[in-house]
This record gives structure tokens, sequence and C-alpha cells, in this order.
């Protein structure tokens, strides 16, 4: 979904929870395979999204619910972009593999220190203390109604209106 750049957590997984479950549903697949680059969290460059880690981590939780849901937990997760390679890719790729281990990291845990000595001995660099940004990470649920005022919901219902009628889905009502 091409979402309107600086696209923060709650439009993310309002737009994640608008589509996604719906076309699982539909498709009926038997396996779940999910790519979870970092590219949208707000310290990359390339995607102007403003995703923190518990946003990223929270749609993991998400895919992992579907597949538990609609796939006996049948779940192939690969990890993807992402350029801030020591404060952003670790962690997230961490709760990733927590979730799918089904141990998942606490955002409040903290990052490893031998992990945060290694990056400043090596790369000069400094690691965020938590495993998570401290952030809010609530969503306005798309059943509470479609806003055309909002870029994000324009963007929901574009999405759906194309794509829904493919899998016999009303893009208003399912």
């Amino acid at each position: 979904m091409a979402l309107p750049a600086w696209t923060g957590d709650a439009g993310w997984l309002r737009a994640f929870h608008a589509v996604v479950p719906q076309l699982v549903q539909a498709f009926e697949p038997e396996v779940i395979v999910s790519q979870h680059g970092c590219d949208s969290h707000k310290l990359d460059p390339l995607t102007h999204l403003n995703l923190s880690v518990d946003g990223q981590r929270e749609a993991a939780n998400a895919v992992a619910g579907l597949a538990a849901r609609f796939c006996e937990n049948r779940w192939i997760a690969t990890g993807g972009g992402g350029y801030d390679i020591t404060g952003v890719v670790p962690r997230t790729w961490s709760h990733l593999i927590g979730i799918v281990a089904q141990h998942p990291v606490q955002l409040t845990a903290p990052v490893p220190e031998a992990f945060r000595s290694h990056v400043r001995e090596k790369y000069g660099d400094t690691v965020p203390e938590l495993m998570g940004d401290g952030v809010d990470t609530w969503w306005r649920s798309w059943e509470v109604g479609y806003d055309p005022a909002d870029a994000v919901d324009r963007t929901i219902i574009a999405t759906r209106k194309e794509i829904f009628p493919l899998y016999g889905l009303d893009p208003w009502f399912d």
C-alpha cells in the first residue's frame, strides 16, 4: 500500500488492519510468507515513513495472529531492508525472531551492553538503551469509519476498491 510520506505507527497499523486480515481470510492461505523490512522506521532515509520499533513489532504480532488464526501457525517470516544497521535493524529483527519463536522480547528490555559497547567501539555510533522506542502505538480501527479528509484513509479506501473485489469482498463493508 502506497502510504503518504511521514505516516507513523497509527496510520500504518490502521492501514494494515483495514486491509490485510480481510484478504487473508478471503484468500485462505495454507502458509503466510511475510517480509519485515526496517525501511519504514523514522530513522531510515529511504521511505520517508515515521514508524517506531514498537509499531513494527505490533505489525509482526498481527501477522503472527493471522498465521495462528488461519494457517495453524504456518508462517515464514523474512527480514528485509533497513539502513540503520546498528540502532534499528537489530532491535526490529530481535522482536521478529522472538515473536516467531513465541518468546517475545519486551519493549522495555535493555539492549545488551556488550552489543552497545561493540557498536560504540567499532562504529563510533550509539545504540538506544531499550529494545523499544517508548511510543504509544494506539491506532483507530477502520470499523469506526472512513475519514475522507485523512490522507491515510484515502489510501486505504483506494487500495480496498482496487483489491477487495478481486477476492469477492466489498471495499466499504468487509
